[in-house]
């Protein structure tokens, strides 16, 4: 037919993501006795080891000493970057190749004539690659690719003399070759060549002939016709690739993932791929591609199916999943299952796969889990100017009443805080994502603003946004009877006086969460409100309602410098500032709210200049979260400047705020942000520290 083609399977490019070495073969000459030599040696003549070597005319070299132990001409280390047979032979012979190569063999290795060579090939030298003639549709995968597979790039930081580079260079124009072709090219003509860069620096050169891109011609699919109709034309239309299109290896393994999910979501459970094959027509530079299919039976989801496991069993596993027993099988379903099984924190390994149940039309689905250890002691240190020093530590046991029924201890020492509290959570509590709790604890607080020896009991059930799963809605609603002794200012007087406070509250909370992250937003924005009702019985009873709203922005500058803004507005209305219980009032001041001021610090004070909390607030914060390149790019600055007050009406009237600036720092771990911020107040109170210090765990906002 006068057609130049082969058969090649895309498997290559498999090894190439999987970074897996290539090898290349190196012709090797054999020596042979040269016909017609009146020198060669009479084959049946016996040998005389003694006898003196034949002296050569004009060699220029003497023989050596052969009782003599020479010294070694090279260093006998072995650079990775080079083949084997490079340190083969002697080291006299290894410099005549490396030192003196004919015209011909710098031609056959791509080498012009006169080309750069240094004036000693074996010494030391560093050296810099580019590339001339890359096609400017290059895609961003070749670069990639040949970062991560170059031998030049793999030695550059070790030494290496002339011929480990040139052997280097070599290597990586095949590998060149190779990854244009995965884009097409597979007439591509790489050759490299050097120059000087500088004192004992070379500049390794790959030019690069592309030549056209080869395009598909035929495309075929057998076997995706045993889907039930109409789907086998939705399957091709999902799969993408067309005659004409560029013969992109990249492309063609993403329209199989596409074949792959397309009938992975539309009911066929147990549909497989084969290996695409591609025949190259050099001749007309067209490639005709074939991808074999079985798609198998389309089924419906069946029944969920687990051994005992002491965790859960499968009714509960049904409760969790998103699908129904009947739908249509869905992989994307049983993805979604496996993240939430692992967001319990139960398991270690999970697996779930579909598998033949007895109903012919369904597919059962085998659950598999090893529990995890279920027991944690954890601990918590923290500092913050006017807060002092914190100490927490908490033991749990996430599976104490099964399933998924919590129960954790936590105590509390620290500088203005000693407590203990009991704590039960139930994740998935009759519906996914819905959680109870319930919480009892004991406090002893003695903080600037007041002093308070407070017992709590609170429940509530919520439904909020979790690692897993970022929610855009997320609300919270419950219960919180409080019985508290607080010390605090009575009248106009320097005098002090405690009361006893019985509260009950039902505190409730929704949010809009339209940011990107959850701990370390770039972008979006967040919305919150908060009310909570509370009755008052201390000499008598009386009703008031505490609200909040929390609003914050992030806007992206460019890829390392994110701007934030947070405002929050809080009110009190209903009771009078000093029938509130203290620590019922509002407060500014701290890591979490204006920096450069203590905890609670902000707003008015009482004839001891301590803080006395009011019934309404407003907090401004602005600030520039820097990502730098120190550490691989985990650290970052942030400047910020925050301000606010609190007041003793019930409405805020934006006078008098005050303000704080700083800076922090930020190392940005695999669980989030780790902060540090130092702050001063612009202007201050009396009794503000010029500075103060914040640690925690997460951005401020």
């Amino acid at each position: 037919m006068g057609l130049t083609a082969y058969r090649c399977c895309l498997g290559m490019l498999v090894l190439l993501q999987m970074g897996l070495p290539i090898s290349s073969g190196h012709a090797q000459a054999e020596f042979q006795p040269i016909a017609g030599s009146s020198d060669e040696p009479e084959l049946d003549a016996p040998l005389d080891p003694d006898q003196p070597l034949t002296e050569f005319p004009d060699f220029g070299v003497e023989w050596p000493d052969l009782d003599q132990v020479a010294e070694p001409l090279l260093d006998d280390s072995e650079d990775p970057g080079a083949p084997a047979e490079e340190t083969t032979g002697t080291a006299a012979e290894d410099r005549v190749d490396q030192e003196a190569q004919s015209a011909e063999e710098q031609l056959a290795e791509g080498l012009p004539l006169n080309e750069y060579r240094p004036t000693d090939a074996l010494a030391e030298t560093a050296y810099r690659i580019s590339f001339e003639g890359l096609p400017e549709t290059i895609e961003d995968a070749f670069n990639i690719r040949f970062d991560g597979l170059s031998a030049l790039e793999q030695y550059r930081g070790d030494d290496a003399n002339f011929a480990q580079i040139r052997r280097r260079a070599q290597s990586d124009a095949d590998l060149v070759e190779r990854l244009l072709r995965i884009q097409g090219y597979y007439d591509a003509v790489v050759q490299t060549r050097f120059k000087a860069d500088g004192a004992e620096r070379v500049e390794v050169i790959i030019n690069v002939q592309a030549g056209p891109q080869y395009q598909l011609d035929a495309i075929a699919l057998p076997g995706l016709e045993a889907a039930v109709a109409p789907d086998p034309e939705k399957f091709r239309e999902s799969f993408g690739l067309k005659s004409g299109d560029i013969v992109n290896s990249d492309r063609i393994m993403d329209a199989i993932g596409r074949l792959d999910g397309a009938m992975a979501e539309n009911g066929y459970a147990f549909a497989k791929t084969g290996a695409p094959e591609l025949e190259i027509d050099h001749a007309e530079r067209l490639g005709d591609l074939e991808v074999p299919v079985t798609p198998g039976g389309r089924y419906n989801f069946g029944s969920i199916v687990m051994g005992e496991t002491g965790l859960f069993d499968a009714d509960h596993v049904q409760m969790i999943a998103r699908f129904d027993p009947g739908d249509i099988y869905q992989a994307s379903e049983l993805e979604d299952l496996r993240r939430a099984l692992i967001a319990t924190g139960l398991v270690s390994t999970l697996s779930i796969d579909p598998v033949v149940g007895q109903d012919p039309a369904a597919v059962d689905i085998a659950v598999n889990v090893t529990p995890a250890p279920l027991r944690t002691i954890a601990g918590e240190l923290g500092y913050g100017t006017g807060e002092g020093a914190r100490a927490e530590v908490s033991w749990e046991h996430r599976n104490f009443f099964p399933p998924e029924g919590l129960i954790r201890l936590t105590g509390v020492l620290a500088t203005q805080e000693q407590s203990g509290s009991i704590a039960y959570r139930r994740n998935n509590y009759r519906r996914r994502d819905n959680v109870l709790n319930g919480r009892t604890a004991l406090s002893v607080v003695d903080q600037p603003a007041y002093k308070a020896q407070t017992f709590s009991v609170a429940a509530n059930i919520e439904r909020l946004s979790n690692l897993i799963y970022q929610k855009r809605w997320s609300w919270s609603a419950g219960v919180e009877l409080i019985a508290s002794r607080e010390e605090d200012v009575t009248g106009t007087v320097d005098a002090t006086g405690r009361e006893t406070y019985f509260i009950g509250s039902l505190p409730g909370l929704v949010t809009y969460d339209a940011s990107d992250d959850l701990l370390d937003p770039t972008g979006g924005f967040r919305l919150s409100a908060r009310v909570a009702p509370e009755v008052s019985f201390q000499g008598g009873s009386f009703f008031y309602v505490r609200s909040q709203v929390d609003g914050s922005a992030y806007f992206p500058v460019s890829d390392k410098i994110v701007l934030a803004g947070r405002t929050r507005l809080a009110s009190i209305i209903g009771a009078g500032n000093n029938s509130i219980a203290p620590s019922r009032r509002l407060y500014s001041g701290g890591g979490g709210s204006v920096r450069g001021y203590g905890y609670q610090s902000i707003g008015p004070r009482d004839a001891n200049n301590d803080p006395v909390g009011g019934r309404s607030m407003v907090e401004f914060s602005l600030e520039a979260r820097i990502r730098t390149g120190i550490f691989g790019g985990n650290f970052g600055v942030v400047p910020f400047v925050d301000a606010g007050n609190v007041y003793t009406s019930s409405t805020p009237d934006i006078s008098n705020l005050r303000y704080g600036a700083g800076v922090g720092l930020r190392y940005y771990s695999d669980f989030g942000p780790i902060r540090i911020d130092v702050g001063t107040p612009i202007n201050p109170q009396p009794g503000d520290t010029p500075i103060a210090v914040y640690v925690s765990l997460g951005q401020a906002f």
